[in-house]
């Protein structure tokens, strides 16, 4: 006999909370296999491909392409029979962060009874199928200990700066899970209902915005006040990868007290020692490889700016690793992968990875890990044909290296006037975790570097 399993939004990786349906590659009726990927997922951080641990008949599906889901929504439900129902049994031991049938279930805490109804039109109907959400086999999402159903520690930070109590809302999400949505409708209609001379409306879960007043009667021989235009042009969702980048920016700008400082260097000797390294027939080596080696050597000399600040601790942490990211721009806009361990790898390593990594980004592959974990930034904005930059930095790092182009301009080499390679390097850093000297200091030894490679021999 058939029996019909659940197969729930997995976590995608540190920190994801949420992901939009992309494209479906299973319709209802087909036959999937264990470990099939059913579903392509965006996160705000990569595209990812869902697999379904169980193998059967897919009878439903949960959620149109373009739909965004919490983790732990239902993704699809599938008819298994006997034998394919030992196979759920054992696991399928799909590697996903957090996700793994051959685990026991994760404790899963009971929605209190008789929670407030949610608002008309704030959550979309649940699909029909094999398990609708009148059968009873949809499952509580994971809430942690948290006294209420909240999953993402995004919508907690931002109940408790506005300060919002949570228990008072009922969550759009299934069962009752609270969304970002649903708290930042309850502070726009909190602000609409704290105006003068506004009717107070009867507490509830979900507050409503309070009406309009009616306008006041004007004599007839007044003309009437013309109204102001509304603007127009196109909106864009900020949420995917656009959202993630906004998010992290600003709060970025938010904590971090960052300064720049800047210095321009002769990069002709560096530019020819690379021509000399690829005249052979070995593996090329990239620009930004030598750059990210020189990154390395300074970081271990001025560890102060591979660290990261536990503002709650009032410490600062100075990190062991350096996993560099560099920052790289795609159709989908501006990703971050890392290069972890940096420190132990080569410039032809580092090529390797560098080249690899960007593919990926192109591609929209790279795994949610390829995405996480950096510790100091390199941003080639050269490529862009801009001189210089003040880059914010990529929160919670402490600095962000950043390179302009480089381009033939008059230079006074030993003693006389010449035409150079000359690039501006510039330095964000945040004051926190250092002072202008040590910033200063970092930056003049990577000037060096650029100018007269051999200084990078002596350090090694």
């Amino acid at each position: 006999m058939a029996q019909v399993l659940e197969f729930k939004l997995p976590d995608l990786g540190e920190g994801l909370t949420e992901a939009e349906i992309v494209r479906w590659l299973v319709e209802v009726g087909e036959v999937v296999a264990v470990d099939q990927p059913v579903v392509e997922v965006e996160t705000a951080k990569a595209m990812v491909e869902v697999p379904c641990p169980y193998g059967g008949v897919v009878t439903a599906r949960f959620g149109e392409e373009g739909t965004e889901l919490p983790v732990g929504a239902p993704l699809i439900t599938v008819a298994v029979g006997e034998s394919a129902s030992d196979v759920q049994t054992e696991g399928s031991g799909n590697v996903l962060v957090g996700y793994g049938t051959s685990e026991a279930p994760a404790r899963r805490r009971r929605v209190r009874q008789g929670q407030p109804t949610p608002a008309p039109g704030a959550r979309a109907a649940a699909p029909t199928g094999f398990l609708g959400a009148a059968d009873g086999q949809v499952g509580a999402p994971d809430v942690g200990d948290g006294p209420v159903p909240v999953i993402s520690p995004l919508v907690r930070r931002l109940a408790r700066v506005n300060g919002l109590d949570l228990r008072e809302l009922s969550g759009s999400g299934p069962d009752g899970l609270i969304l970002r949505a649903d708290v930042e409708y309850a502070l726009r209609a909190s602000a609409a209902t704290a105006r003068p001379a506004t009717p107070t409306a009867e507490p509830h879960a979900r507050m409503a915005p309070a009406p309009t007043p009616a306008p006041a009667a004007t004599p007839a021989s007044a003309p009437s006040a013309p109204s102001a235009p509304s603007p127009s042009g196109t909106r864009v969702p900020l949420k995917g990868i656009r959202g993630a980048v906004a998010d992290k920016l600003s709060r970025s700008r938010r904590e971090i007290p960052d300064a720049t400082c800047w210095v321009d260097a002769d990069a002709t000797e560096l530019m020819r020692a690379r021509t000399a390294m690829n005249a052979s027939d070995g593996p090329k080596i990239s620009l930004l490889a030598l750059l990210a080696r020189i990154c390395t050597s300074a970081l271990a000399r001025w560890p102060e700016l591979n660290s990261t600040v536990d503002t709650e601790a009032r410490e600062v942490v100075r990190l062991d690793q350096i996993h560099l990211g560099f920052a790289a721009q795609t159709e989908r806009g501006l990703v971050v992968p890392v290069v972890r361990d940096a420190h132990t790898r080569d410039a032809e390593s580092l090529t390797s990875e560098f080249a690899r990594l960007t593919e990926a980004a192109r591609a929209g592959t790279l795994t949610p890990r390829e995405l996480i974990g950096g510790t100091f930034t390199l941003n080639n904005y050269g490529v862009f044909g801009v001189d210089g930059s003040t880059p914010i930095i990529n929160h919670p790092e402490a600095a962000m290296l950043g390179v302009g182009r480089i381009v033939p301009k008059p230079w006074v080499h030993e003693g006389e006037l010449a035409v150079r390679q000359v690039v501006q390097l510039s330095l964000t850093f945040d004051h926190r975790v250092c002072d202008g000297g040590t910033a200063g200091g970092f930056l003049r030894y990577v000037a060096d570097c650029v100018e007269q490679p051999a200084v990078l021999l002596r350090t090694l």
